[in-house]
């Protein structure tokens, strides 16, 4: 067998976690390899720089946090050493401008990830990081990590470690939770994945069929006492998009969905222009006049309540409150991105495992929901750094 070879630090996975956290390693003066299991890192950020790359928010840092719900106290301080306004100007630093968005969504300039990516490896690359590809982790053994390599069997002795290892979706990038297993068996707490961030099933009628693809908005979505305004696509599978996102941790724990479709009136201001509608003209006409219905909104309403009323104030009133039922989330590998993973309990402030000391996790690893809107990537942009500055501390033994 062969002998393990010491190094400096190591961090296993070439995500946004990954990168950073290598970053602050190299940064720190630590000597840092980093490996990834795919031929290319970065794989999943360039995805989602296919639409638009999402970078962070301009918000305000405490509203911001209060975003990530119940991860909200847990990822405070770290969004405040690295937040939205510390993105922007570490995207800037890398030679990337940015913009704001009218939502307030920020995004680079050129709207892609490759030009990011290309600066941030180049800088890297500066600093001494050296990049393993093809290098899958297999396993701890004591102190030594173990990797199949194209060169066969390694085992590395490193003085610290991070892992950036994703979460459970989106396996064909890399993200697929196999890390989960090996953790658990070293005695580090794992939540199950959840999907977050994922569409919800609903068997539609045939009727809804020509609506595959119709974007419902404005729309109040209301689950579990908690309401957003937004919108959201309905799809041969059910219903995905932003405004569902939004909801999906109470959607996902079975709370009901009811959906206002009329956002802008009032129950009383929506059941008189019904009322001043001839009689008998069809429910179709009388919504599409009075209240200017979108097709797709009045397809819901027949799909979700086909005996729906005519009286102005009934009609009114299910327009206002319309309940939608979901048959459950999508599948894990359909998620933009997972909760679960390694547990707070199971990390000290530094995001060291206890369980492990010298061995650090980061990003998508970590037992929290983010929103969509950049709120992903900046946290675990945060946590990578947060994590590779804890490492690069660290004066421990190897492992």
């Amino acid at each position: 067998m062969q002998d393990p070879e010491p190094i400096d630090a190591l961090v296993i996975g070439g995500g946004p976690a990954g990168l950073m956290a290598a970053d602050a390693l190299a940064a720190a003066g630590r000597r840092v390899v980093l490996a990834e299991a795919k031929p290319s890192v970065g794989r999943k950020l360039l995805m989602a720089g296919k639409s638009g790359l999402n970078l962070t928010m301009d918000a305000d840092p405490a509203a911001f946090c209060r975003a990530y719900a119940t991860g909200a106290d847990w990822l405070a301080p770290l969004l405040a050493d690295f937040g939205p306004r510390e993105v922007a100007a570490w995207a800037g630093d890398l030679g990337i401008t940015v913009f704001t968005g009218s939502s307030g969504r920020v995004f680079p300039r050129e709207m892609k990830a490759s030009p990011l990516l290309r600066a941030w490896l180049a800088r890297l690359a500066g600093r001494g990081v050296a990049l393993r590809t093809r290098w899958r982790w297999l396993a701890f053994d004591g102190n030594v990590v173990t990797f199949a390599t194209p060169g066969g069997p390694r085992r590395l002795a490193p003085r610290a470690t991070v892992l950036a290892l994703g979460g459970g979706s989106w396996a064909r990038l890399g993200s697929d939770g196999a890390w989960a297993g090996i953790l658990a068996a070293e005695g580090v707490p794992v939540a199950p994945f959840r999907p977050s961030n994922v569409g919800f099933a609903r068997a539609w009628s045939p009727a809804m069929a020509r609506y595959f693809g119709a974007p419902v908005k404005p729309v109040r979505l209301m689950a579990g006492g908690s309401a957003v305004l937004g919108e959201f696509v309905v799809s041969a599978r059910g219903v995905e998009g932003g405004g569902i996102y939004a909801l999906g941790p109470l959607l996902r724990e079975g709370a009901a969905l009811t959906l206002d479709l009329i956002p802008g009136r009032s129950q009383a201001e929506a059941a008189s222009r019904l009322a001043a509608q001839p009689a008998k003209a069809s429910l179709s006409n009388r919504l599409r006049r009075a209240l200017g219905l979108a097709p797709v909104k009045i397809a819901l309403l027949r799909e979700s309540a086909p005996d729906a009323p005519r009286d102005p104030a009934s009609l009114a009133a299910a327009l206002k409150a319309l309940p939608l039922a979901l048959d459950g989330p999508r599948p894990l590998d359909e998620a933009i991105s997972t909760a679960g993973g390694v547990m707070r309990s199971g990390l000290d402030a530094g995001l060291m495992l206890r369980a492990r000391p010298g061995t650090f996790a980061a990003g998508e690893m970590l037992d929290w929901d983010a929103p969509t809107g950049g709120y992903l990537l900046t946290a675990c942009l945060a946590t990578g750094r947060h994590a590779g500055r804890a490492a690069a501390r660290w004066n421990g033994s190897p492992g």
